[in-house]
């Protein structure tokens, strides 16, 4: 029999969509996603050889093991480590810090005990614990670039005798500050992870990991938005993480953020070429660069997305 007219036209309308998508192939397809814009980014990490309370099975070493084993599969050229020299005091914390060195990564100082340099007796007290916290890096840093300075709390002085003494102190001592840009507080959460991993509280731990993930990724949203609104661009960016028990566990999905944020990995010394860096070094008091330079250059940033919350506080949990 032979088919009719509206047979025919019912089997070519039915066949058309299939031979439009073979003719017009991947031009069907959706568009790929863009590539997220790359920017540069120096790891350093602070209170080596130990951050916070340990959490059960976790040592020094294998906390620090575990660091070395993910900036490596990452492609981390350079984590610039930052040494409390008085914590250096068992085998332990020496080994931690000896496997920082053998896999590379330059150490610079923090303090002998984490002073806050506006929480000292005096500028000449700061500078004593300073300088003794220089045995533990120099030991190790042998021949290499060891004098770059990382203010405990990111403190550099609240007045201008306390600001202007350490910056030229350090100047005559040759010593550089290693700045910070982007922090995801990590250091919130280490004692309390030691506390609920212990006690098994694994509903607490669950709760941490997702307040703080989110706050990674509204850091980094953040971080764009501010070094557009104060610099017009985005500059080198400096992280600061920790080496504790809770940086050890969720550095993975960090530096996986990172990755698909555009991260693109390099020394503390190329970041900080950038004038921003020097630029921030006149004005008193703490916070990361980008916060500190709109804040003395009259930049509002209050139309921002906001900076890292936590809806919880970690400092309650498991106690």
């Amino acid at each position: 029999m032979t088919p009719s007219r509206r047979q025919i036209a019912g089997k070519i309308a039915t066949a058309l969509p299939l031979l439009l998508a073979l003719v017009a192939g991947p031009a069907l397809a959706a568009p790929p996603k863009p590539l997220p814009e790359r920017f540069d980014v120096a790891v350093t990490v602070d209170d080596l050889p130990d951050h916070g309370a340990l959490p059960p099975g976790m040592t020094r070493l294998s906390i620090t093991r575990d660091h070395m084993a993910l900036f490596k599969a990452h492609g981390v050229v350079e984590a610039f480590g930052f040494v409390n020299g008085a914590n250096a005091d068992d085998p332990d914390s020496n080994a931690a810090l000896d496997a920082w060195r053998a896999a590379g990564h330059p150490l610079g100082n923090h303090t002998a005990t984490h002073l806050n340099i506006d929480r000292a007796a005096s500028l000449e007290a700061w500078i004593a614990d300073l300088q003794a916290g220089e045995p533990a890096v120099t030991s190790r840093m042998q021949g290499q670039d060891w004098r770059y300075l990382r203010f405990p709390n990111l403190s550099t002085g609240a007045t201008r005798e306390r600001h202007d003494g350490a910056a030229a102190w350090l100047k005559a001592h040759g010593y550089r500050i290693a700045h910070v840009s982007v922090s995801f507080d990590d250091w919130a959460y280490t004692d309390a992870y030691a506390r609920c991993a212990a006690k098994g509280d694994t509903a607490a731990i669950k709760l941490m990991e997702d307040q703080y993930l989110k706050g990674v990724d509204d850091a980094l949203v953040r971080m764009r938005a501010v070094s557009l609104k104060v610099y017009g661009r985005v500059i080198p960016q400096v992280l600061l993480t920790h080496v504790g028990g809770w940086s050890a566990r969720m550095l993975p999905q960090v530096l996986d953020r990172l990755d698909a944020a555009g991260a693109h990995y390099v020394t503390l010394a190329a970041a900080q070429k950038d004038p921003a860096y020097a630029q921030a070094e006149q004005w008193l008091g703490g916070d990361g660069i980008m916060e500190r330079t709109a804040r003395n250059t009259g930049v509002d940033l209050s139309a921002l997305p906001p900076a890292l919350s936590k809806p919880v506080d970690p400092q309650g949990l498991c106690r």
